[in-house]
């Protein structure tokens, strides 16, 4: 481990594999068979598990949790504590670790935020953010340049292409499918009047939903399990199960095909 800082309180399993200017603090507990690239920070209190690869330039903060078999891209932030300004909505005071579960690969430039929770077999892509008390599925993949806000929950085998934007207090269902560039909104008075306060609420995706490129949703809506938003449509109204949906504003053309539905794949 020569070239690297060790705290004398930290425990490193047996195959450890730290590359030079590594800094690992008091209280982290390292697992067997774990890679650590260069310029690596470990705050105290973070847990590495089995097998974990951890690339060059990672910085992960004080208590984060990552499961056997993790693999993080260079440049990755884990785990950062949120700055809040005067007037945001998201809740303050103290916060846990993050929380990876096992298998999960996390892209390069990556900030995610203490609070959080993956599951199992995750996918981040590289240059996304996810901000602070996210409850996150099994096999969810959040993909490049997506943005998740706070306080949003995303259901298991759940799919985020590409520069899509997930607002604050949005939920979305197991198997939902979230095309590029999609936009969903949770404040009708964008940021005026008290009056707001009482209303700001993302929407609902329900599961098997999927909802096409480009497509805005408008706050506090919900739309329906197995619906089909097409490409470019804005959401203005709830969107019944399995309706299927296009234009400006979005109306219902048909239903989804049976050969369509989750219970026929």
């Amino acid at each position: 481990m020569s070239g690297i800082l060790v705290h004398p309180e930290a425990v490193i399993g047996d195959d450890f594999k730290p590359a030079p200017f590594a800094v690992i603090d008091e209280r982290v507990r390292v697992g067997n068979n774990v890679t650590v690239g260069s310029f690596v920070h470990i705050h105290p209190d973070v847990s590495l598990g089995d097998g974990c690869i951890i690339g060059d330039n990672v910085t992960i903060h004080e208590g984060a949790s990552l499961g056997a078999g993790c693999v993080v891209s260079d440049c990755a932030v884990l785990g950062k504590r949120p700055k809040l300004g005067k007037k945001s909505t998201a809740k303050g005071g103290e916060l846990p670790g993050l929380v990876l579960g096992d298998g999960c690969s996390v892209g390069s430039h990556t900030v995610l935020m203490a609070g959080t929770t993956f599951g199992s077999d995750c996918i981040v892509g590289d240059g996304a953010g996810v901000r602070e008390r996210c409850v996150i599925g099994d096999n969810v993949v959040v993909g490049r340049a997506v943005t998740v806000e706070n306080d949003t929950t995303i259901g298991s085998r759940t799919k985020i292409q590409s520069g899509a934007y997930i607002t604050a207090y949005v939920t979305l269902e197991e198997d939902v499918f979230i095309a590029p560039m999609v936009v969903t909104t949770n404040d009708n008075y964008m940021g005026r009047t008290q009056e707001r306060f009482d209303h700001l609420r993302g929407c609902i995706v329900r599961r098997g939903a999927r909802i096409g490129g480009g497509v805005h949703v408008l706050p506090e809506l919900e739309i329906g399990e197995e619906a089909f938003i097409a490409t470019g449509a804005v959401v203005t109204r709830d969107v019944p199960p399995k309706a299927l949906m296009m234009g400006v504003p979005a109306k219902q053309v048909r239903d989804v095909p049976d050969e369509q539905l989750l219970e026929n794949q």
